[in-house]
């Protein structure tokens, strides 16, 4: 049973004269035709301040009158628990003005992990409602750090959402939430130069230039997906767009659109290949090829029969960081050839130590 800890506050609203007229100052929670909630200031013209309502505390007894009702209005929404709030206001919102892959991700971090929880009237969680449903699930589910991270954030954004639209008045109660003890995130994984060329010498194409294409720029999976003759010119690619499943889409931020410089060992097999138009890399039926089916189908058994492992499209990504690194690029003109919108992102998540074998190689490299 979860008892409230705070009786819903009713406003009074900003009561002030303005010429010879009372007006009064609060706010509302509309209902927008999509069935969102936005949370509005509204001013509203009282009576002139004359007469009976010439002094201010008349006015102020006509005010509280006047918002009473909506007071009154706003009782259900202090009873709006956490499944109603976010499978009706919050999810709706997400998937108005988010990308769809972010969409169905918080979708299913809600099925997956919140959702027995969603009797919680949202007024009556608090820090220790959080701290017990994340230790909850880390005994039930043996959940990673990152993943509870991820399901933090999911409720702080929701809690946020409803602090905005007046919901609930008390401070976003994730915020001070501690993460129990849980197991460290699986170690990434970022390719070598002498992986990613053993790639390229046993993968048949367009396998191995679509793994030249990724080692040799960072692009993300979907972008790869949305490249065209068209975007590329001979020595750049462009990033017009990406695709996720079966959607186009704008790519991920401003910052991802900008051009790929091509290096000649990817010049030199894109050329082998190019046509008029279209897409660069498509299936028969000419939609954008599915990368997670070549590599389970092809790369994945192709690379295992010759002693190679399989890590995933976004090592690529992590491997060029981590050669540029090692050859001595500043970690700002890295951020600039994979995109990132934060330097941070790139230091702490794509650059990789590498071990001596691999240094003395790229030691050779160099010279």
């Amino acid at each position: 049973m979860y008892v409230s800890r705070q009786r819903t506050r009713h406003q009074r609203g900003f009561l002030f004269k303005k010429g010879n007229t009372w007006f009064l100052r609060y706010r509302e929670t509309v209902r927008l035709p999509d069935g969102s909630l936005q949370r509005r200031r509204v001013t509203h013209r009282l009576a002139a301040a004359i007469g009976d309502y010439k002094t201010k505390g008349a006015a102020r007894t006509l005010a509280d009158e006047f918002i009473a009702p909506k007071n009154e209005a706003r009782a259900p929404l202090a009873n709006t628990t956490l499944g109603q709030f976010v499978e009706e206001i919050y999810l709706p919102a997400v998937e108005s003005q988010k990308r769809i892959s972010t969409f169905r991700g918080y979708r299913n971090m809600w099925l997956l992990y919140l959702k027995p929880h969603a009797a919680i009237v949202l007024r009556d969680f608090d820090i220790a409602t959080g701290e017990r449903i994340l230790a909850e699930l880390q005994r039930a589910r043996d959940l990673s750090i990152t993943t509870l991270r991820h399901i933090k954030a999911f409720l702080s954004g929701a809690f946020h959402a409803a602090k905005r639209l007046g919901i609930i008045n008390t401070p976003n109660p994730m915020h001070d939430v501690e993460l129990p003890k849980a197991k460290p995130a699986a170690e990434t994984y970022a390719y070598s130069l002498a992986e990613i060329q053993q790639m390229i010498a046993v993968l048949d194409d367009p396998a191995a230039t679509i793994v030249t294409v990724a080692a040799f720029t960072g692009a993300r999976k979907s972008e790869i997906r949305g490249f065209r003759w068209e975007d590329y010119d001979g020595e750049q690619l462009k990033v017009q767009r990406t695709f996720w499943r079966s959607h186009q889409l704008e790519p991920k931020t401003k910052t991802s659109k900008a051009p790929i410089p091509v290096i000649a060992q990817l010049a030199d097999r894109l050329n082998r290949l190019q046509q008029p138009s279209g897409l660069i890399f498509q299936s028969a039926s000419g939609a954008p090829i599915n990368l997670d089916v070549l590599a389970r189908k092809v790369i994945a058994p192709t690379l295992a029969g010759h002693g190679l492992a399989w890590h995933g499209w976004h090592a690529f990504r992590r491997g060029l960081a981590t050669v540029l690194h090692h050859l001595g690029v500043s970690d700002n003109v890295i951020q600039r050839i994979l995109r990132h919108s934060n330097v941070s992102v790139t230091q702490k998540c794509y650059i990789k130590t590498l071990d001596p074998d691999v240094v003395a190689a790229m030691r050779k490299l160099e010279s």
